[in-house]
């Protein structure tokens, strides 16, 4: 065996999963649609504490009147998010959370918040995601539009202020955030959206971010596209992809900072011109970004796995709200998602470790793990991993030649034969494939020592190490159950 680095990828790939416009899919359904992990899975939640409404849910709340759009009601209509002041971290998002950094991944959130309330109410927030690892936490996204009832209560520079003091509490009381501003794109006029007022507050971001669609039907569920209606565009994708590049040379000049640039939410909307043209304008957006030598992306979050519109891989079954109807634009996605430049690297460490070992899982991007050669001269008949006692409780992710499978506590098996099942993956002639092993956090939750269980008031930051990495250990390697010849090829024989 050898020991691995997971490593990030050119640009890594994130996946939008529920938000006001779907629920959200289990891990397990979206890794066997697509056979691999992304980076992160992006949560949407709201914040409004101090509402009389509180915390019911905005499309739930009377408000006397019919609604008029998608953000006409009180506050946000995501779920509300429940941390914080009132404490509940049995449900969601934790419980998502968890299932999340369980199948290797990290956890992207995004939260509407309240713009007046104060520096005591974001603390709780930050001690809540003290044991997730590596979160990418975004506040008040498309800050400098006026469509979120968030920028109805305050003025943008209030705005401005808040995520600026939002960034210092998360610096403070949970270093392990890091924090995303979605603001204002490049403008004709070579400057971006409101720059001067949110300079600060681009200053004290760790990562830069903008949402941008290829097409967008914004009227949605209110009407439809029609020659009719106008609440819908469709735009250059080239446009659209020089506008973000620009928007990122903008930053660095007027910060005089290098920061990560990403795009937290892109697609291109089947309710405007149809699911294959999706597919086509999305295909194009990716393959400008591969052919360009500038590398100026760090990642993208496709929005979103199910849609109950037509911004999904799947669209929401409106007779079964629990299954999805695949667009066309999934087979191209995973296409995309499988290719080298959007998947992390996995590279061979100086240590090469010996049992049992000790695995480091710091994320998505930063983690050990554990090669095995399996040498193949054929298309195996069965292709098995049995894990005994010592292995059953741990939790794993395993990847073979690009794909991910996911081992849950309690498993005793894991099949690979899916991988095969695809004609392009057969063996065609004799060689060696490399099998890796890695060992998310069990319970998605970091510890900051051996054997802890998180209750009441998440860790204090003493030791950070904690707060960044988990540590399991890997007794030994699964058994592998390799046939590439049947055992039974005459009937007879086989009833004998």
């Amino acid at each position: 065996m050898n020991k691995v680095l997971l490593t990030p990828a050119t640009c890594a790939l994130d996946m939008g999963d529920g938000s006001e416009r779907g629920l959200y899919v289990n891990q397990d359904y979206i890794l066997q649609k697509l056979k691999k992990v992304h980076r992160g899975i992006s949560l949407m939640y709201t914040y409004y504490p101090n509402d009389k409404e509180w915390p019911t849910r905005a499309c739930e709340i009377d408000t006397g009147r019919e609604s008029t759009g998608a953000w006409d009601s009180p506050y946000e209509n995501y779920f509300p998010y429940r941390g914080g002041r009132e404490g509940l971290r049995d449900n969601e998002p934790f419980n998502f959370m968890k299932e999340i950094r369980r199948h290797g991944m990290d956890v992207v959130l995004t939260l509407t918040i309240d713009p007046h309330i104060k520096e005591e109410d974001i603390i709780p927030i930050a001690k809540d995601l003290r044991p997730y690892g590596r979160v990418l936490l975004r506040v008040n996204h498309e800050c400098t539009g006026d469509w979120f009832c968030y920028t109805k209560r305050a003025t943008y520079q209030e705005i401005a202020d808040f995520f600026v003091m939002t960034c210092k509490v998360m610096h403070k009381y949970a270093p392990n955030v890091k924090m995303i501003l979605c603001a204002g794109m490049y403008m004709s006029d070579g400057k971006l959206e409101m720059e001067d007022i949110f300079l600060e507050a681009h200053k004290a971001a760790d990562i830069w971010s903008g949402d941008n669609y290829l097409s967008l039907h914004w009227g949605w569920p209110n009407d439809i596209v029609s020659k009719d209606t106008i609440n819908y565009a469709r735009y250059s994708v080239k446009e659209v992809y020089e506008k973000c590049k620009l928007t990122y040379k903008r930053l660095k000049k007027i910060t005089g900072q290098d920061k990560p640039m990403v795009l937290s939410e892109l697609n291109a909307d089947g309710d405007v011109a149809g699911p294959f043209a999706q597919s086509n304008m999305m295909k194009e957006f990716m393959e400008l970004l591969q052919a360009d030598k500038e590398k100026w992306l760090s990642a993208f979050t496709f929005y979103q796995f199910r849609d109950d519109g037509r911004l999904g891989l799947e669209i929401t079954d409106p007779n079964n709200s629990e299954i999805g109807i695949e667009q066309p634009i999934m087979a191209m996605y995973r296409e995309q998602l499988h290719r080298p430049f959007f998947s992390q690297k996995i590279k061979k460490s100086e240590d090469t470790g010996e049992f049992p070992v000790k695995l480091r899982w710091g994320g998505a991007e930063d983690a050990e793990g554990i090669e095995v050669p399996v040498k193949l001269s054929k298309t195996p008949v069965q292709f098995e991993l049995h894990f005994n006692d010592k292995l059953i409780p741990l939790n794993m992710m395993i990847e073979f030649n690009g794909w991910w499978f996911y081992k849950a506590p309690g498993t005793k098996y894991v099949d690979l034969m899916p991988y095969f099942f695809e004609s392009k993956n057969a063996v065609k002639k004799p060689g060696t494939f490399k099998l890796h092993y890695f060992l998310p956090p069990a319970d998605g939750m970091n510890c900051p020592q051996k054997g802890c269980k998180p209750a009441g008031d998440p860790y204090e930051v003493k030791d950070g190490d904690w707060l960044y990495n988990y540590y399991a250990e890997l007794p030994e390697l699964p058994e592998i159950s390799l046939l590439e010849k049947a055992v039974c090829i005459k009937t007879t024989k086989c009833i004998k």
